[in-house]
């Protein structure tokens, strides 16, 4: 924890005057912070939802391989377009009482939906118009604290040092969203027409071989994997070990363990790139990749691809889809718990996580 000292100079002075954040208590030097919004003021430049509505699955005119971030709590199933994720970043959101926050950096491909309750207030998160290793830096305005969105840290002000408790997450296509939560719900256009979403302003971004010069240090890429490759991290019990895409692409369903749990990551194709193509929907297929906890009733299973983005388990034989939904045999209705994991790109995942382990071929 860093304390004292000087607090913001230059044009993040300028751009922070107004901001109540105790700039005094940080875990982070503050040059490390960027400015990504060039009009003040910055802060929910990028406006958030605050009050979310959804609609059925059967009332939206999403295109099958639009991807989304896909969140499911209990019996409810919830799927965030990346198209309206990329306008807004930020849903403050509630389900079956319980506040989560879920949050999307397309600079970083980061889809992550934390537990917002901290020290028993429920805290409402903005975009704070600031950058750090290319990643979104979020703030909330009970304290005015900042926040980093890989990792869900606090780095400057009342919570720094804190961390926000993650809940599992996933990229999916809108298809494999409708077919294995055929009742599930879809985030709805805040006050607007969905016509006015589906456009990506990052045009080529995943074409790119370097993430954006000016947010991001390029003496500290790692070079093992392309800049922007996706890659499934996966964190558990605080181990973080990453699984780049051209490898669980190539193998399709990867068995492995992490931290002493038991885990597959599970890939297959019909989800687009929201990030390089003019509209979200006609990107490049990249497919979707989700880990999950392979036990069931304390067993560990054994994976293996079956083709049309189907797998098997070697001990029953059972179907089962990327979504770990068990569709056919033995265990048909079975569904795989999650563990955390995001699909960002490289160069992010190695920046916070420089000596997390890599899943090697």
């Amino acid at each position: 924890m860093i304390t004292g000292g000087e607090g913001p100079t230059g044009d993040l002075l300028y751009v922070s005057r107004d901001w109540a954040t105790d700039w005094s208590t940080r875990t982070i030097d503050l040059d490390e912070l960027r400015i990504g919004i060039q009009v003040v003021p910055i802060r929910d430049r990028i406006p958030p939802i605050d009050n979310p509505e959804f609609a059925p699955t059967t009332e939206a005119g999403w295109s099958d391989p639009e991807p989304g971030l896909l969140l499911v709590m209990g019996d409810t199933a919830r799927f965030y377009p990346l198209a309206m994720l990329i306008v807004h970043e930020i849903v403050n959101d509630e389900i079956d009482g319980r506040p989560v926050l879920v949050t999307y950096c397309p600079l970083c491909n980061s889809a992550l939906v934390f537990d917002p309750v901290v020290d028993g207030q429920r805290l409402r998160f903005g975009t704070s118009g600031l950058l750090r290793n290319s990643d979104l830096v979020m703030w909330d305005d009970a304290t005015e604290s900042l926040w980093q969105q890989i990792g869900g840290e606090g780095l400057v002000g009342t919570y720094a040092g804190h961390r926000l408790d993650a809940i599992p997450s996933a990229i999916v296509s809108w298809s494999d969203f409708k077919a294995g939560y055929p009742d599930g719900v879809v985030l709805a256009p805040p006050g607007r027409p969905a016509s006015s979403y589906g456009r990506n302003p990052y045009v080529q971004y995943t074409s790119r071989t370097s993430p954006i010069p000016g947010f991001f240090d390029s003496t500290i890429l790692d070079d093992r994997y392309p800049a922007l490759e996706r890659t499934v991290g996966v964190t558990v019990n605080d181990h973080d070990k990453a699984y780049p895409f051209s490898v669980v692409q190539a193998n399709r369903a990867l068995n492995d363990t992490v931290a002493g749990v038991p885990v597959v990551v599970l890939w297959s194709p019909g989800t687009a790139d929201a990030l390089d193509s003019p509209v979200t929907a006609e990107g490049m297929d990249v497919g979707a990749a989700l880990a999950f906890d392979r036990r069931v009733d304390g067993e560990a299973l054994e994976f293996a691809p079956a083709g049309d983005g189907r797998f098997t388990d070697d001990q029953t034989g059972s179907t089962w889809n990327v979504l770990g939904q068990a569709v056919d045999g033995e265990l048909t209705g079975t569904r795989l718990e999650p563990v955390v994991h995001t699909n960002e790109f490289w160069f992010a995942w190695s920046a916070f996580h420089p000596n997390g382990e890599v899943f090697g071929p």
